[in-house]
Formats: structure tokens, C-alpha cells, sequence
């Protein structure tokens, strides 16, 4: 059996790497966390802000929303507020389709 790399999970993302992942300014992520009580890192004696997996799929799925379906804040608040588990769904239906893609990308360039 190949050897196979595991994908590692981290327990807690620093900013610069969360601002990395969703290709932001931290102020911009400093500022959905004020928005939405969904988010909360925690935060380190220093005050640096370390996010948890959690926050991380909260955060993609606001950036979805807002982003990607064009709701206002508000709009997605409420949206969160009366539908957070549909949302999850949404996410990670989003996210695994995204995996897709990345595999049958890989499996047409070594073709």
C-alpha cells in the first residue's frame, strides 16, 4: 500500500494564517468577528487571537454569504440565527465539492 501524506489538523489557526486561508486583511476578520457572535477566538497573555476549527468553518460559511450569495450582514445574521445547522449542511456539502474538484484537477494534469 503507497504511503499516503495525512492531512493535519491544527487545534488552534493564528490570524496570519487565517487571513492567508481566506486571502483578507486581519481587519477585515477582526471585524466579522465584532459582527458576528458566532466567532470566538480565543485569545493568548499577549492578546493574539487563535482560532479554532470551528471559527474557521463559522467564518467560511459568513464569507459564503456574504461574499459568494451577496447577503448584507444583517441579512446574514439573520440567516445564521434561524438557519445554522442548514448552513453547516451547505458548507460542508461546499467544501467537499471543492475537495472534488481539487482531485479530478490533479487527475487530469498527470493524464
Amino acid at each position: 500500500m503507497p504511503y499516503k501524506e495525512r492531512e493535519i489538523n491544527k487545534l488552534y489557526y493564528t490570524m496570519g494564517e487565517v487571513t492567508a486561508l481566506f486571502g483578507v486583511n486581519a481587519s477585515q476578520i477582526r471585524f466579522y468577528e465584532r459582527e458576528f457572535d458566532i466567532i470566538q477566538p480565543k485569545k493568548n497573555k499577549k492578546g493574539n487571537r487563535l482560532f479554532t476549527p470551528d471559527d474557521i468553518a463559522n467564518l467560511k460559511i459568513i464569507f459564503n454569504l456574504v461574499k459568494d450569495k451577496g447577503y448584507t450582514l444583517q441579512g446574514a445574521r439573520d440567516y445564521l440565527r434561524n438557519n445554522k445547522g442548514e448552513a453547516r449542511e451547505h458548507q460542508r456539502v461546499i467544501d467537499s465539492l471543492e475537495r472534488l474538484k481539487v482531485f479530478l484537477l490533479e487527475v487530469r494534469d498527470s493524464l
